[in-house]
């Protein structure tokens, strides 16, 4: 999605964006990357045998595990092998079934999914309709405060039509609503245990009863959080190798990458990339890429402001110096973004990604020529404000760069620092945005369909930050949703890509592949952003008989 698509976009760490369709298989980028060799691979070596345990980092402590609200790398990288969608999307970005065997759509505004039967809750007791039923409902209730009550726009009703079976229907067509059922928006839980813990539910306090490979065994605050096997898992291909994982929290980035040369952290995803080097050529491990959908990229927050004037916002544009921003920022792996939404967002029709993605132009490094716009402008010395902050190396590389691009044309541009918690807030609280201009974002899809990213700038979307607004976008877009053939539904798709190219509502900077380091004495794991969503833990065992 895009900033979802969002939120997660708020923990702009490590590996940005993708420098592959996320259905090519391996592949390695284009020349432009910034001079790194690296292989882009949907998955690492299979596992050979059992675990006992195995340690797992994050960059940050799961600010929840409810799922409703867990719109960020920490909390969804814990969830995804313990909750499960009604759809999957796999290694590879494919969308297949999941808690729901099979779909079908009667009339456009239809949806009705069959589910798959016996499946086990974490407790014992057995997955109905009536859980389906109670965990969508429960997004689209305001009092909830999911972030993701938007994907529920164009939702009339969610019913029970039988034991195993629930029809959705829709205002109007919403072919994104349907993907997203393979995101947050389409995890089910018991709907029994929603009562029971109340306002509980997903906090260090509460319990989690899901249906996945891994139950929630504890979550020690401020330390670690740990899932044990569950044993009546109903997908047998994907049964849990090791017994345990304990996730531990590390936000200091040397001392990440310290835990991973050391062994007290198996592994961990979105590795540091200033500690690419060291980790790619030491004995500890392996560093691995993967399929991405996301991309860096410079979200206009105030368009009454200084960038409210086109000439500026695509002034500021020409004069970053991506290549440098790849080598300083993502350690010299990813290639400069044409576009808002990464090329590895679309893999629905990857036939279609070279003709409309690859051929856009590469973004212009050109600072005579910007700075000339800005004089156009009458914009000479003019402010913009960006926010940095400490949560990740990479945001404060960026926003020094765009400083610096500032100063060579003729802005203003002043840095803001914000603690983590507040650089968060940015993404979920329009007032912690007053007086910004611009916020370095981390924008990804959860499915393989471009369209999920520009949905974010539609009228009034959760992810406008900027409450940016096109009426030819928004027309463009409800066409495009409402189109069921993929191939077309990217066609249109390229419109949304033309017009937002042309506006600059969002600044693109640049893609990188996901990251993930396993340890020696592990393997299996998916290497892509799909670990979002995909039971990857369950894939992981000991890289030896």
């Amino acid at each position: 999605m895009r900033m979802p698509r969002a939120l997660a976009l708020l923990a702009c760490t490590a590996a940005l964006a993708a420098t592959t369709s996320a259905c090519s298989g391996a592949t390695n980028p284009p020349a432009a990357g910034g001079g790194a060799n690296y292989k882009v691979s949907p998955t690492s070596a299979p596992a050979q045998g059992p675990l006992d345990s195995f340690t797992w980092s994050l960059y940050a402590e799961p600010y929840t595990l409810d799922y409703a609200l867990a719109y960020d790398y920490p909390p969804n990288t814990v969830l995804a092998n313990v909750c499960e969608q009604l759809l999957r999307v796999t290694p590879d970005m494919r969308i297949v079934p999941g808690l729901a065997v099979k779909w079908r759509q009667p009339d456009p505004r239809t949806l009705v999914y069959t589910l798959r039967p016996g499946v086990k809750f974490h407790d014992g007791t057995t997955m109905t309709a009536d859980d389906v039923v109670a965990s969508l409902k429960r997004q689209m209730d305001p009092k909830t405060g999911s972030p993701w009550g938007s994907s529920f726009k164009t939702v009339d009703s969610v019913e029970k039509t039988g034991p195993l079976e629930v029809t959705i229907r829709l205002g109007k067509a919403d072919v994104l609503f349907h993907e997203l059922m393979a995101a947050s928006p389409g995890t089910i839980v018991s709907a029994a245990s929603l009562a029971e813990e109340g306002k509980d539910y997903g906090t260090p306090k509460g319990k989690l009863n899901c249906t996945g490979p891994y139950a929630l065994d504890k979550w020690n605050q401020g330390d670690s959080i740990t899932l044990k096997k569950h044993d009546a898992y109903w997908d047998k291909t994907l049964t849990p190798k090791s017994e345990q994982v304990k996730f531990t929290f590390i936000e200091d980035a040397a001392a990440r990458s310290n835990a991973f040369l050391s062994g007290t952290a198996d592994g961990g995803y979105m590795v540091p990339s200033s500690s690419f080097s060291q980790l790619r050529t030491g004995s500890k491990g392996t560093l691995l890429f993967g399929p991405n959908t996301a991309a860096a990229n410079l979200a206009v927050l105030d368009f009454h402001g200084t960038l409210s004037n086109l000439k500026v916002r695509k002034a500021l544009s020409m004069a970053l110096d991506r290549k440098n921003i790849i080598k300083a920022a993502a350690g010299g792996v990813g290639v400069p973004a044409k576009a808002p939404a990464a090329r590895g967002a679309w893999a629905l029709a990857p036939e279609k990604t070279a003709e409309l993605f690859d051929t856009l132009p590469e973004p212009v490094y050109d600072v005579a020529a910007a700075k000339k716009l800005v004089e156009e402008a009458h914009a000479n010395g003019r402010t913009v404000t960006i926010a940095t902050s400490s949560m990740a190396p990479e945001i404060s590389v960026v926003a020094n760069a765009v400083q610096a691009a500032g100063r060579q044309i003729g802005l203003n541009v002043v840095l803001k620092p914000v603690s983590p918690d507040a650089y968060s807030s940015i993404f979920v609280d329009p007032s912690a945005r007053d007086g910004l201009d611009l916020v370095i974002t981390n924008g990804y899809d959860n499915t393989p369909d471009p369209l999920e990213f520009y949905q974010y700038l539609r009228t009034g979307d959760f992810g406008n930050y900027g409450r940016w607004s096109n009426a030819e976008f928004d027309v463009a877009f409800d066409r495009a949703n409402s189109e069921p053939d993929p191939v077309k539904r990217t066609e249109l798709t390229a419109k949304l890509q033309k017009i937002a190219m042309d506006e600059l509502p969002i600044i693109p900077v640049y893609e990188a592949p996901y990251s993930v380091f396993l340890g020696k004495r592990i393997t299996g794991a998916p290497t892509g952003i799909a670990q979002l969503y995909y039971p990857w833990a369950a894939t992981i065992g000991a890289s030896k008989r």
